[in-house]
């Protein structure tokens, strides 16, 4: 028996035993669904183990207390093998590729629970044993969507979220994002390293304690996403080079290696099963889908989308987001996705707010007013356009209602893709920054506050990571090197000021401080945030199905005009000046609600004042027409 089977099988025990928050010992166990990889139990208590290893000539399962024993080859790369095991049994498989006559020990790449890290040993795990108290729970219309976007540990883990819970629910927030949970090296990562897409990483979770959470949500009434990496692996851990070369493609690059091949209905089928896990097993409501722009099989995302439709079904509500630099409009239609992260939206306020240019926000600079309204009354602003790349990007996405937008002024990105991973309250007059969130929050595109806005927090939230040796030496030499063309870090001693991605007090200074979120002036910018967003639940959800972007105009520069008819016939029309200069706008009757108070005055004489939003809600007069400005 292996040295890591004779360590402490505590890990084991958490991921696959109760500890009094899951069903009874002995109870039926009968999955609704089993993902065709990895350890499943069937029957009788046998466990069917099952690997795709296309490189491998020979795999042998290694199971705990059980000795090694050769597995059955199945065609097309396939292995697999029953035995009679516990729930809580360490495995793990030996593959044998050619001119290797020891093998290497890998863990289950669809493992649900590890233990000793991401090469150590998997745990096989009972998919049902945890007893729901809320079994009844449904979700929530995506209209009704307020997202909230948190890394896990640095709001404090489980305990910690669970603990804000209550004043999630009462500003205003009706679903929680997390960053993805999936098993990477080390205590600490954003979540986009992971080497184990099935495997909760052990550091904040087991399987049942993460579904504890999960149901804990739902009881506050709350909906929860979450983060899902399908387009590569991390640098560390990864195994499947050595055993399934072909899941990777060796023609065609991403920016973190070779692509993953999507032609070949194995990956797909590891993929689209590791989604149905987290929304059939784990009852997530929605996943987010990063930077699928990396997928380069379009086909795979329709097929991916209508699957995870057709295996949900029509009782629960079910919501799949887009992250993709493509502005592919017609992954958006019915039936698909439910919505894109809107980042022409983010980066033309942000060049408004920030005047920042470089980087990706120099595609935003010129005529920054006028795609500010393109956005607002189109979504894209890319829609086939070349960027400063040279390459044409985006499709035309006006005939799509507002709602397929996910809109932000911050998320984890575009805080901690920043060197020194400032907050806007840092980079931007605070009038600018109340009007721009008044009209994240009350425009019909969904809003999304990353942890902490909404308190206006100062704290950084920096990249941050747990390797070592000469991969901690790559990742901070890398990181500090992506700023080498920013005027502020241009030479050398500059950069040396960018935190280490590595050090434990990078991961400290992003964590949330509820000291800071206590004193007074946080506490006034919590107080406005829950009385936008009780606006929002009572005037402006009601009517988002069936509204639709009337159209945007300039006003100034800098300030912009927009208006939407709502499926309630209401006609709301909000102004935003973001200049230094009052501009002149049209009185509409009293104000719904302005950026700050002294604004309404001015706004009944036909003055927008410098810094300023104001948000008009009245019945329409029935003369608003189909086109878009």
């Amino acid at each position: 028996m292996s040295a890591s089977f004779q360590a402490d099988d505590s890990a084991g025990k958490s991921a696959g035993e109760s500890t009094g928050i899951t069903g009874q010992p002995g109870e039926p166990r009968r999955a609704a669904w089993t993902p065709f990889y990895g350890a499943s139990p069937v029957a009788d208590g046998r466990i069917r183990f099952r690997l795709w290893a296309p490189s491998a000539q020979r795999v042998d399962l290694e199971c705990e207390g059980l000795g090694s024993q050769p597995m059955r080859p199945m065609g097309d790369g396939d292995f697999e093998l029953e035995l009679e095991c516990s729930l809580s049994t360490a495995y793990r498989y030996r593959v044998f590729v050619e001119g290797d006559d020891d093998g290497m020990a890998v863990p289950d790449p669809a493992s649900k629970a590890l233990r000793d890290g991401v090469d150590g040993s998997t745990c096989v795990v009972d998919p049902d044993r945890y007893a729901w108290r809320h079994p009844e729970w449904t979700g929530r219309p995506w209209q009704q969507t307020v997202i909230y976007e948190v890394h896990l540990g640095a709001c404090g883990g489980i305990e910690g979220l669970r603990h804000r819970l209550p004043a999630l629910v009462e500003l205003g927030i009706t679903a929680i994002e997390l960053m993805p949970l999936a098993e990477c090296p080390g205590e600490r990562n954003w979540g986009y390293d992971g080497v184990q897409p099935y495997a909760v990483a052990a550091y904040y979770a087991s399987p049942d304690e993460l579904k504890a959470l999960i149901d804990e949500v739902h009881g506050h009434g709350l909906m929860i996403f979450l983060d899902v990496v399908y387009n590569h692996f991390g640098p560390d851990g990864n195994f499947l080079t050595h055993y399934a070369k072909p899941f990777f493609r060796d023609d065609l690059q991403t920016p973190w290696g070779g692509a993953i091949d999507f032609r070949r209905p194995q990956v797909r089928r590891f993929f689209i099963d590791n989604a149905l896990m987290w929304l059939l097993e784990y009852r997530f409501d929605g996943l987010r889908f990063d930077a699928v722009h990396a997928i380069s099989e379009r086909d795979f995302l329709v097929e991916l989308g209508q699957t995870l439709r057709e295996r949900v079904g029509p009782d629960r509500h079910c919501h799949l987001i887009l992250e993709n630099e493509h502005n592919q409009a017609s992954l958006l239609a019915p039936g698909l996705y439910d919505a894109q992260w809107a980042d022409d939206w983010h980066n033309t306020l942000h060049v408004l707010l920030t005047g920042e240019r470089e980087g990706y926000y120099a595609d935003f600079v010129d005529d920054a007013t006028q795609k500010l309204a393109t956005a607002l009354g189109e979504g894209f602003v890319y829609q086939g356009q070349p960027s400063r790349k040279g390459e044409a990007r985006g499709e035309p996405s006006g005939h799509l209602p507002p709602t397929a937008f996910v809109n932000f002024l911050q998320n984890h990105d575009q805080i901690g893709n920043r060197a020194l991973g400032e907050r806007l309250p840092l980079l931007t007059e605070p009038e600018a920054l109340d009007a721009a969130t008044l009209l994240l929050l009350l425009s019909p595109a969904i809003p999304l506050l990353f942890m902490g806005d909404e308190w206006g927090s100062t704290r950084p939230f920096l990249f941050f990571t747990d390797h070592h040796d000469a991969l901690a030496d790559a990742v901070r030499e890398g990181r500090r090197q992506e700023f080498a063309d920013f005027p502020a870090f241009q030479d050398l001693e500059q950069r040396q000021r960018i935190p280490d991605p590595n050090a434990a007090a990078t991961f400290e200074a992003s964590c949330l401080d509820d000291a800071e979120a206590a004193a007074p002036e946080h506490r006034r910018v919590r107080e406005r945030f829950r009385r936008w967003l009780a606006l929002r639940h009572r005037h402006i959800i009601p009517g988002l199905e069936g509204a639709r972007a009337i159209g945007a105009r300039v006003v100034a520069d800098k300030a912009v005009e927009s208006r939407w008819q709502l499926g309630d016939e209401q006609m709301l029309t909000i102004v935003i000046n973001l200049s230094s200069q009052a501009v002149v706008v049209e009185p509409q009757g009293a104000p719904l609600v302005c950026s700050r108070e002294d604004v309404t005055d001015a706004v009944a004489s036909g003055q927008l004042p410098a810094l300023a939003c104001v948000v008009w809600l009245r019945p329409s007069d029935g003369s608003a027409g189909a086109s878009r400005a």
